[in-house]
């Protein structure tokens, strides 16, 4: 008898629901989030169940590794592609773990990428990095409009983040309140200057320098930290079929649902990864700026649109060269890209 498992995930307990192939349930728990608990039930059928599908959750890492570990075929459950029945009026946590098995004994299971164990960590550090540098933003931000507000001048970003000249004292010094602001908020940008340079060595030493991200260094505005952001958001290429399918997953294509001409709505904008979104459009600003072909191709389109528009195009036309550069090992090409 072949059996399909699906678990319902939360942060501190699950529902563990098993069925047949006549859709039978024939396991339906609720779990505390121990290993032990979890296999205790799962490990007497083993040698029958086909499949257990997981829910693509804040935690699944430790949950899919278990089971992986133990031997189990796992499947990770995309949320989005997922669609309860048409009408339903009651669902919960046993109802959805049902349901996850239901898809998979039915082979119609919307799946999501398990990315390899050992590169999970590296790529948790440079989304840390990200996370570091937005609060730095935020804080520069803040600490130029209290300046602007109180000196009526406008200080270079590049001014604020210097390490070993204070430019921001000398501006608020004459008043005491103002002064403990600067004070305060130059410290903060420094020292997650500190850490941002911290983590940004770390990872360059740790990741080994692989094909795709070698030649991923060949385009404009990527460097060390952008390139290996993309090489490992991505993670294989080879699971996208076509290059649509990648830039889709980079939030680089558009949304809108249209019928004969009328907008009929949108689709869902954040289906896919944030953080290779950020990637493509922080390489997009920066391509503009220092190279020639590149910012000849925003203006073109700028001027038949607008800044948003055309900044959002040539980070599309740039996701769609590096799956090219990824999946063909070769390096960029401005005329193939641009003509």
């Amino acid at each position: 008898m072949k059996l399909y498992g699906g678990i319902d995930l939360h942060a501190r307990n699950n529902y563990l629901g098993i069925i047949n192939e006549e859709n039978k349930r024939i396991i339906g728990k609720k779990l505390k989030n121990e290993p032990e608990e979890i296999l205790g039930v799962l490990n007497p059928h083993q040698d029958e169940i086909e499949g257990i599908v997981v829910e693509s959750t804040y935690n699944w890492y430790w949950l899919v590794d278990l089971l992986m570990r133990e031997g189990y075929r796992v499947h990770l459950a995309n949320p989005t592609g997922i669609q309860k029945y048409s009408g339903l009026k009651h669902a919960d946590d046993k109802y959805d773990a049902f349901w996850l098995a239901h898809l998979l004994q039915l082979g119609i299971l919307p799946e999501g990428y398990i990315y390899p164990k050992e590169e999970r960590p590296i790529r948790d550090l440079l989304r840390k990095r990200g996370h570091l540098v937005k609060l730095r933003t935020s804080l520069i931000v803040s600490l130029q409009n209290i300046i602007t507000r109180n000196c009526g001048i406008k200080v270079a970003v590049n001014d604020v983040k210097k390490l070993k000249e204070n430019l921001i004292s000398p501006l608020l010094e004459g008043n005491e309140d103002l002064a403990l602001a600067g004070e305060v908020s130059k410290e903060s940008i420094d020292y997650l200057t500190g850490q941002i340079r911290k983590i940004e060595g770390v990872v360059e030493k740790r990741v080994a320098l692989k094909e795709p991200y070698k030649y991923l260094l060949t385009m404009p505005g990527v460097g060390k930290i952008l390139g290996l952001t993309i090489a490992l958001e991505t993670g294989a290429i080879s699971r996208f079929a076509k290059v649509g399918d990648y830039v889709s997953y980079c939030r680089k294509v558009s949304s809108k649902w249209t019928s004969n001409g009328k907008s009929k709505g949108k689709g869902n904008k954040k289906n896919g990864n944030k953080y290779l979104a950020w990637a493509f459009s922080e390489e997009a600003e920066l391509a503009r700026r220092y190279d020639e072909k590149s910012r000849n191709y925003y203006q073109r389109k700028m001027q038949k649109t607008n800044s948003i528009v055309a900044h959002s195009a040539l980070a599309h036309k740039l996701a769609r060269a590096a799956y090219y550069i990824m999946r063909d090992k070769v390096a960029f090409n401005s005329e193939m890209l641009f003509g």
